[in-house]
């Protein structure tokens, strides 16, 4: 492993990845099949790297056969981007033994460049073929023309396009007026602003209360974000720079999310994406996916791929996927204007210096730095130098001229550039100098015109910050609301102390299924659906909220308890034998797959003369509070016709039960109905029953709620870990219903627990490993 692992940090892995790649057998074996058959042993760019990885963990069987083409055609230039790496799979797939290299970079878009000019003519010749239907239809036709648009302009930048379509619309429709909002129905014409302001959702359904919570806009409507200005209402430093944004975007809300692609989404991100996806979708907007990608030292195109998974996995479409990389020749452009601007300067002050002249430990006065007054044209010269790589990391940056007087840090002089002599995944060894969050981040929402930059409240200071700059720069001013941030009770969210866990082995990988980041909850078995509804139940406020797993749980417990079917699952099995049936009985018995709703079907399990129950299920000594199996007491089976009872115990030399022998109550008299019902699974060679099974218990990860409590662990947070947090039980028993199931489909196990198949199993060949998703509810029933 360690071999693989030195191979794949040649071609750009961090050492991290690299290994983790490593252990994974099957893609480490595809990205070594790529790397060899590309001719890379050697090493590449971590741009091309970047693209053998998504090649070696996207391709498909029935594409495999020509991972080899696809892998010399990424190290000789002709693909370049991870779209073009899907275009190929999918040409692949359909090709048949031999690809044609004209068809192929047809249908790759290889060696294509889509101009501006190019875009602008398209769109004008697809805006003149639908004329008629335009005028009519207006801006209800925008969906349909940029669909034809992105079959036309396959390789174009979408948000280009996007952005000319909207030029274009408006040149022709003029602004959107009431004939672009009919209302639904006459009666809501009375409604005051009913245009402006969407109906609230109904009440959920008692029914289906999770799946309805999980599409409600109901939380967009109460408290504060109900509150938020509307589109147009945030005043500009020039009034005309908000006319020119309302004609761009036709008045409509536009929102976005921006994660950093260093990283995996956690649960806190999942209010994030609810929040902008939802405000947006609320009042009929748009939003984008922003991959904030401006520190290539700490992105990898895993974190790309997962993050844009994640959103789509919750339910959400971003209008176009953008990145701040896109607006690199921008960002340097305006960095330019703010010095010539005198609001910006060269320093070459070390981390230290800056440190003691915003205050030191001491919190003391503040100093000028001592490059802040020089010459204009000096700063200039300076910033050139930085871009044509004169200097090494750390000997200069490019720092704001703010307020060092105003109390608030995010005015002393923030930096706007940085050296970083790093390849970058998309722009590769273009740049060497990159801008930070507080430069990028306001000035990428201005040039997307969102209207509402909605983040967390630890950027509640970089507000005013936020303003300066695309005041400064005299361009669209965004509004930034912040709103509290969501944690969770005995865990961890920190990047930083997630990484901690990973590299140390606490865990098992980022999507260990006791973390809370989203892939390790997707794993564990939690539905999108209960996720967003959870979010959305909780609401937004100001207030930073931590909550309680089993709030969430209990969600989740809800939704399963609706959609999963139903199965056997033997955690601790203890063999019964049915002493009066005879050897070699059989016969199968039809289980719904949910009691009481046919609507989910049914399927069949195997009834013989050897079952297997839980040992909990049974005790020697009897009890009269207990109601299952004990010496010469009758229990039913479930689904079966008759009950059972307890004739004799059979044991090792240990004394430890290992049989017990029961009689089938199947004779003439007419037995009492048992008192209880209890869960089984039979022996069957015939139908391979019963199916051995991994079972893992998760609980918290950590013992207390607050695990950075200093009062509470006074020996730091990794002193808390929960010893019990997984419990691996190596060989349960499964019924057979089992066998139709896939990764990530879920399942009540009855009586146990809901349960989800984990990525590790090979169901194809009857490999099964049983993540447990959540308990059952508590039931004062379950001990008798």
């Amino acid at each position: 492993m360690d071999g693989l692992a030195e191979t794949f940090q040649k071609i750009g892995l961090s050492e991290t990845k690299a290994k983790e790649t490593a252990a994974n057998k099957k893609l480490s074996a595809n990205l070594e099949e790529v790397i060899r058959e590309a001719g890379a042993s050697d090493g590449v760019e971590r741009t091309i790297g970047a693209l053998f990885y998504t090649l070696a963990s996207t391709i498909t069987p029935k594409a495999r056969p020509h991972l080899p083409y696809i892998a010399k055609a990424i190290k000789t230039g002709r693909l370049t981007s991870n779209d073009q790496i899907s275009a190929a799979i999918k040409y692949a797939e359909k090709a048949g033994q031999s690809l044609d290299d004209s068809k192929f970079d047809e249908e790759c878009g290889v060696g294509v460049v889509v101009t501006q000019e190019e875009i602008i003519a398209t769109v004008s010749n697809v805006i003149d073929s639908r004329k008629e239907d335009l005028i009519e239809k207006r801006y209800q036709m925008l969906g349909q023309l940029l669909g034809e648009l992105r079959t036309r302009l396959r390789w174009a930048n979408s948000l280009a396009v996007k952005e000319e379509l909207d030029k274009q619309m408006l040149e022709v429709l003029g602004p959107k007026d009431e004939r672009d909002n009919p209302k639904a129905k006459k009666k809501q014409e009375k409604v005051a602003n009913a245009s402006k302001v969407p109906t609230k959702d109904a009440p959920p359904s008692s029914g289906n209360r999770v799946a309805e919570t999980a599409k409600s806009t109901r939380f967009i409507f109460e408290g504060e974000l109900a509150r938020l200005h509307k589109p147009g209402e945030n005043p500009q430093i020039k009034p005309e720079l908000m006319k020119e944004h309302l004609a761009r975007t036709g008045g409509k809300v536009v929102t976005r999310f921006p994660p950093e692609p260093n990283g995996f989404l956690h649960i806190g991100h999942a209010k994030a994406i609810n929040v902008n996806f939802g405000y947006a979708a609320a009042y009929k907007g748009i939003t984008y996916l922003r991959y904030d990608d401006t520190n290539p030292e700490a992105e990898e195109e895993i974190y790309f791929t997962s993050i844009l998974d994640t959103v789509r996995w919750l339910g959400f479409e971003p209008t176009a996927i953008t990145y701040s990389s896109d607006h690199f020749q921008r960002l340097y452009e305006l960095a330019v204007e703010l010095i010539k601007r005198d609001k910006g300067y060269v320093c070459h002050c070390t981390g230290e210096q800056i440190y003691a002249d915003r205050g030191g430990d001491t919190k003391g006065p503040r100093r000028a730095c001592i490059h802040r007054n020089r010459p204009i044209e000096e700063s200039l010269a300076e910033f050139q130098k930085m871009k044509d790589g004169e200097y090494q990391e750390g000997e200069a940056i490019l720092r704001m001229k703010m307020d060092l007087e105003n109390p608030n840090p995010q005015f002393w002089d923030l930096v706007a550039y940085r050296v970083l002599k790093a390849p970058h995944h998309r722009t590769g060894d273009q740049w060497c100098i990159y801008p930070t969050y507080d430069f990028t981040h306001c000035l990428c929402d201005s040039f997307e015109d969102i209207t509402h930059s909605l983040c967390t409240t630890e950027f509640t200071l970089s507000r005013e910050s936020y303003y300066w700059l695309v005041d400064a720069l005299e361009i669209y001013k965004p509004v930034q609301w912040e709103y509290g941030r969501l944690n969770l009770a005995y865990t961890v969210m920190s990047k930083r102390k997630l990484k901690k866990l990973v590299e140390d082995k606490l865990v098992s990988g980022w999507d260990d299924p006791r973390l809370y980041t989203m892939a390790a909850i997707r794993r564990r078995g939690f539905t999108p659906e209960a996720i967003n509804a959870f979010v959305r139940d909780l609401g937004v406020t100001t207030a930073n909220t931590v909550i309680h797993p089993e709030r969430l749980e209990n969600i989740v417990r809800d939704h399963l308890n609706d959609v999963a079917p139903r199965l056997m699952l033997i955690l601790e099995p203890l063999k019964i034998t049915l002493t009066n049936l005879p050897e070699g009985y059989e016969e199968e018995v039809t289980v719904p797959n949910k009691p009481r709703d046919d609507s989910m079907g049914s399927h069949t399990v195997p009834f013989t003369r050897t079952v297997y129950i839980d040992r909990s299920d049974f005790k020697e000594q009897d009890d009269p509070n207990f109601y299952r199996l004990a010496p010469g007491k009758t229990v039913g089976l479930l689904n079966v016709r008759h009950p059972i009872t307890a004739t004799e115990v059979v044991k090792d030399g240990s004394g430890n039960v290992i049989e017990v022998k029961a009689r089938y109550e199947n004779g003439p008299e007419v037995s009492k109905k048992p008192k209880t019902y209890i869960h089984w699974v039979a022996e069957s060679a015939k139908h391979q029953s019963p199916v051995k099974v991994e079972v893992r218990l998760y609980s918290n990860l950590f013992l207390h709620e607050n695990p950075q409590s200093e009062k509470d662990v006074p020996g730091g947070w990794l002193s808390d870990l929960n010893p019990t947090s997984l419990v691996t039980i190596p060989e349960a028993f499964s019924e057979v219903g089992i066998n139709t199931f896939k990764v990530e489909d879920k399942f009540q196990a009855v009586r146990t627990g809901y349960f989800c198949v984990d990525p590790n199993s090979d169901v194809k060949h009857g490999k099964f490993v049983l993540n447990r998703t959540v308990t059952l509810k508590e039931d004062s029933k379950k001990d008798k």
